[in-house]
């Protein structure tokens, strides 16, 4: 599809344009912020809505959280070992070669990457646009508008500077935590004054395979981001030492965070409040802080930009990492001139996550994604193994014990067993997004184009350098 463009070695240097500006303080702020965005908000009463019950409820957040602990484990080994951008892009292609690679990339470009994005876009719109529309939801027309409006400018935001684009982030994960202690607060607060009566009968509920399942598959989506520093290695200072403690610092505390926000959840909110509404923290609002209903909806808002710019951030240096390899347009390898941004690459995945904002049900989107998303983390699980026995000498400044990633390994498999067993026609278009990607494959980058071919890409690419101001 591209000129293929060297990517980063094993020793992490930088491919050109890429300079080293996040510090470990912004690793952690990168990796909390996507992972606190609209999950937390709208799984709630998702995963309650599975399994219909307050006690197994908190079991499923708890687990969620330290199975992405165990992920993120396998991922700190991963990427110090692997140590360039693409997340799991670039541990298949190292371990396990191109195609497997490729249809990850193809995965995260259709599906992976713009349906995060969509769903938190979606959910800043709700939560802005419901103190404007008491009594009633917002018109769907002002949410699709906002949405956009708001992926629109953080594309310009990363598009401006690296690290403009830092501290926004660290600015809108400071509202994150502020907005979900102030929840935790007013937990407790509730518990102390009027009781945790909401919390009997605790474990009266659903269990079945398919529910747990399903429960699984939106508690898990609330931890999405976990890998998310992964995809930006060449531009994390001395990411030997910074990726793990990034990782090992920063999940533990969101899944403390997460099993208490829930709790406060549950003690404030009856079982069918829960069921009633999409934008459950404003309902939690409006009755532990009446005379401030404006408050949570603006923090939730806050929190999903947050998320946004994260996800736009990490999305494009995936997409620049593919184009750099030659499995994309070149066009999407270049950055600015001056400002040394992916300005092509952003533009795309602010693009694509905007057409589906428009055209597609959040809900449909997570039970797509989460079956294509957990099979190629499996796989990468398997490419981190591959890469012990392929790659023994390889320094590795962290070595997850063995039961970890075998221990991951089964739930992600059992996950995707399960997810297909109950939710058959999901997994069959998942499975149909992700393969649609082998001809692509053949032909954007495997069959040697014409030279009337090349020339119109050199043009095309041209043209768009004087546009974008960008170049290699």
């Amino acid at each position: 599809m591209g000129k293929k463009a060297p990517a980063a070695d094993a020793g992490g240097e930088a491919p050109e344009g890429a300079l080293r500006k996040i510090t470990l303080a912004g690793g952690v702020a990168l990796i909390v912020g996507s992972i606190i965005g609209s999950g937390i908000f709208v799984s709630p009463s998702n995963v309650f809505a599975k399994t219909e019950s307050v006690g197994f409820s908190l079991v499923i957040w708890t687990l969620s959280g330290v199975f992405s602990c165990l992920g993120a484990l396998c991922y700190a080994e991963l990427g110090t070992v692997v140590n360039r951008s693409g997340g799991e892009y670039a541990y298949l292609t190292a371990a396990l070669g191109p195609l497997p690679g490729f249809l990850q990339l193809w995965a995260s470009l259709v599906i992976l990457q713009p349906t995060p994005l969509a769903v938190m876009a979606r959910t800043f719109a709700v939560y802005t646009a419901k103190p404007f529309f008491e009594g009633c939801e917002p018109p769907e027309a002002v949410v699709k508008l906002l949405a956009i409006v708001g992926l629109g400018l953080l594309t310009a935001v990363n598009s401006t500077s690296v690290r403009l684009a830092m501290r926004v982030q660290g600015v809108f994960t400071w509202a994150k935590i502020l907005a979900l202690v102030l929840f935790i607060i007013l937990g407790a607060v509730t518990a102390f004054s009027d009781g945790v009566d909401n919390l009997s009968p605790a474990w009266e509920g659903t269990f079945s395979p398919g529910a747990v399942a399903m429960a699984s598959y939106f508690g898990l989506f609330a931890f999405g981001g976990w890998n998310q520093l992964n995809f930006v290695i060449d531009e994390l200072q001395d990411p030997y030492r910074n990726l793990p403690k990034a990782i090992c610092l920063a999940v533990p505390m969101v899944t403390l965070v997460y099993v208490l926000v829930n709790a406060a959840y549950f003690i404030v909110l009856t079982k069918s409040e829960m069921l009633s509404s999409f934008a459950v923290a404003v309902l939690f609002s409006s009755k532990t802080m009446p005379l401030v209903p404006w408050l949570v909806p603006l923090f939730v808002s806050l929190s999903c930009f947050g998320s946004i710019n994260g996800i736009l951030f990490t999305s494009s240096r995936l997409f620049e990492a593919g184009a750099q390899n030659g499995h994309l347009p070149s066009v999407l390898a270049l950055r600015h001139v001056h400002k040394h941004t992916p300005a092509p690459a952003l533009v795309i995945t602010g693009l694509l996550a905007g057409i589906m904002v428009v055209l597609a049900d959040v809900n449909t989107l997570i039970e797509y994604m989460s079956q294509v998303l957990w099979f190629f983390v499996a796989l990468s699980v398997i490419g981190m193994l591959v890469l012990r026995w392929k790659q023994p000498h390889v320094p590795r400044p962290i070595r997850v014990p063995l039961v970890v990633p075998i221990t991951f390994l089964v739930v992600c498999l059992s996950i995707v067993v399960i997810g297909a067993w109950a939710m058959p026609w999901q997994t069959a278009m998942g499975l149909l997004i992700t393969l649609s990607g082998i001809p692509v494959y053949f032909i954007g980058v495997v069959w040697t184009k014409p030279l009337w071919m090349r020339r119109f890409e050199v043009c095309l690419t041209k043209r768009l350098q004087c546009i974008l101001l960008v170049g290699e």
